[in-house]
């Protein structure tokens, strides 16, 4: 079968024009961090695959969680009926987040949905007030709260709610933006039902860090106006951060979580949106349900992740991967074409004065065998925790991409 060609004659992929105007790449194999092409070059995967498989590809215990679920049933409705691989998982992440009421989704989007759809239902207002340089999803209600102007959804602004947003935090504290900040929610606080952020770290409207002192005063004013806070935890949960949750830094909890993206170890997809008791009770009936909700297979290998992450020293891990970046990466700044540097556990930033050639960067990468999928003006990385020595080759790889900005 010639994979290739037909994939350019029939197959849409993410963010691209048919056919797509950056050449994709046949994956026959992946195994721990590596991705193996069809035509037999190796890449350290510097992507897990958008941020999902952190503890690598191929894994035996989570392929065993699969193959065992498998064995008894692939999926069942959730409508009236319940199984112990989902009832399990439900309890983990009530344990590990302090919110006790867990509805389970199948994307990070529609994780989102959910939590509008909560804090709406439980308020009967129907705005929220976000950050700017945010990134919630693809689907209309979350695409509602992302950017506004330097976001990936400016072709739907006309068809999508208006909600309020606030200026991006900045990566210091700021007294003048925590006054900016507390003047606008009480600005808008009548007509609010919740205050929506990705704690700590933006993911794909920018790669940007924010301290978490902005990220704490916005729990005290929604307390103090009798808001919800919903935190999309979707990029940042299970550890990549730092700390088990961007929330963790701030030392606070939402009363709406969104979960996603590593909750299988990037398997299967998965999400979650998490609340409290007092949310719960104060929805009564929650008008959704997924065909897949609770899928047997997603929610197995699930709660198999989760019992590796408990047992892998992830801290320690990513510790190491956010000192190997900041040095791999030393000597990129001041470079021409280079903005800005950054690191925050296990994430790795490039930010540069104009756009990516996609294209280019990818080959370069590739050449020193690595996959990155750059876009915008950022050539990242959240490489899987166990990445070792192989970071060394990401880091060399993305100082090649920097050191090529600007040359023919």
């Amino acid at each position: 079968m010639d994979v290739l060609n037909l994939d350019r004659d029939h197959v849409w992929h993410p963010y691209a024009a048919v056919p797509p105007a950056v050449p994709v790449h046949r994956v026959v194999r992946a195994a721990g961090v590596r991705l193996t092409l069809a035509d037999g070059r190796e890449l350290v995967d510097g992507m897990s695959s958008w941020w999902a498989a952190i503890h690598g590809y191929n894994h035996p215990r989570l392929n065993q969680a699969v193959r065992d679920q498998l064995g008894d049933m692939a999926h069942v409705m959730f409508g009236g009926l319940t199984h112990e691989p989902a009832v399990r998982l439900a309890h983990r992440l009530a344990e590990a987040t302090g919110l006790p009421k867990v509805f389970l989704a199948d994307s990070g989007s529609v994780a989102v949905e959910v939590a509008i759809k909560m804090a709406f239902q439980l308020t009967g207002r129907h705005r929220l007030l976000t950050v700017r340089g945010g990134y919630h999803g693809d689907t209309f209600g979350a695409m509602a709260v992302c950017d506004p102007v330097n976001g990936m959804h400016h072709l739907f602004s006309g068809a999508l709610p208006q909600h309020v947003f606030a200026p991006r935090p900045p990566a210091g504290p700021d007294g003048a933006y925590l006054a900016e900040l507390a003047e606008t929610v009480a600005r808008h606080a009548h007509e609010l039902a919740a205050i929506i952020v990705e704690p700590v770290v933006q993911g794909a409207g920018g790669m940007h860090f924010y301290h978490p002192v902005h990220l704490r005063r916005l729990r005290e004013l929604a307390d103090e106006h009798g808001l919800l806070l919903i935190a999309d935890e979707i990029a940042t949960g299970f550890g990549r951060t730092g700390e088990l949750f961007g929330c963790d830094h701030a030392g606070i909890r939402p009363d709406i979580m969104c979960l996603g993206k590593a909750l299988t170890g990037g398997y299967l997809s998965l999400a979650a949106t998490l609340c409290t008791e007092r949310v719960a009770a104060g929805i009564g009936v929650l008008m959704h349900g997924p065909t897949f909700m609770g899928n047997p297979l997603a929610a197995a290998v699930a709660g198999a992740s989760l019992d590796l992450l408990a047992e892998r020293p992830w801290r320690e891990e990513v510790a190491g991967i956010e000192a190997g970046l900041t040095e791999g990466l030393s000597g990129v700044a001041g470079l021409p074409g280079v903005k800005d540097v950054r690191v925050l556990g296990a994430i790795g930033v490039i930010e540069t004065v104009e756009p990516v050639d996609v294209r280019r960067v990818q080959d370069l990468v590739m050449g020193h065998g690595v996959w990155l999928r750059p876009f915008g003006r950022l050539i990242y990385t959240m490489p899987p925790y166990g990445v070792g020595d192989d970071l060394e080759r990401v880091t060399a790889a993305m100082t090649a991409a920097a050191r090529a900005l600007g040359t023919a």
